[in-house]
């Protein structure tokens, strides 16, 4: 991620379901992870878009993590990739919020690891 290196060391991963406010079953895939010597718990809700039904997860930047947003951003993204292999996009918004987007190649690349491969064959189904 942009142009170097990080050191990815994953603690843990879960993966639960949970009613959006709109009613919608989301799956919320949490992982803790130390990124470049910081430890932070991660959380990324997929759903399905309501007018395309294309699956995408969304993962919020903290801005009180250690070197604020734009730091815990990038080390979101490099951690996404090193468990995926696929580069997540980074959307920065007009409110200073900054979210990293998902999309179904990683919600399949995710399937490889046995925590979580249960749970997202669950909800795939439940979401077709």
């Amino acid at each position: 991620m942009s142009g170097r290196e990080h050191v990815v060391k994953v603690i843990g991963v879960g993966a639960e379901f949970k009613k959006s406010e709109s009613g919608k079953l989301l799956l919320r895939i949490k992982i803790t992870a130390e990124v470049d010597g910081v430890k932070s718990d991660y959380i990324i809700a997929y759903s399905k878009r309501s007018r395309d039904n294309v699956t995408v997860g969304y993962a919020y930047a903290k801005a009180d993590a250690p070197g604020g947003r734009e730091a815990d951003a990038e080390r979101l993204a490099a951690m996404i990739k090193a468990l995926t292999g696929v580069k997540p996009r980074i959307r920065r918004m007009e409110n200073g919020k900054i979210v990293i987007e998902c999309g179904s190649e990683h919600l399949e690349s995710f399937k490889r690891y046995a925590e979580l491969a249960d749970a997202i064959e669950k909800w795939l189904e439940e979401m077709s």
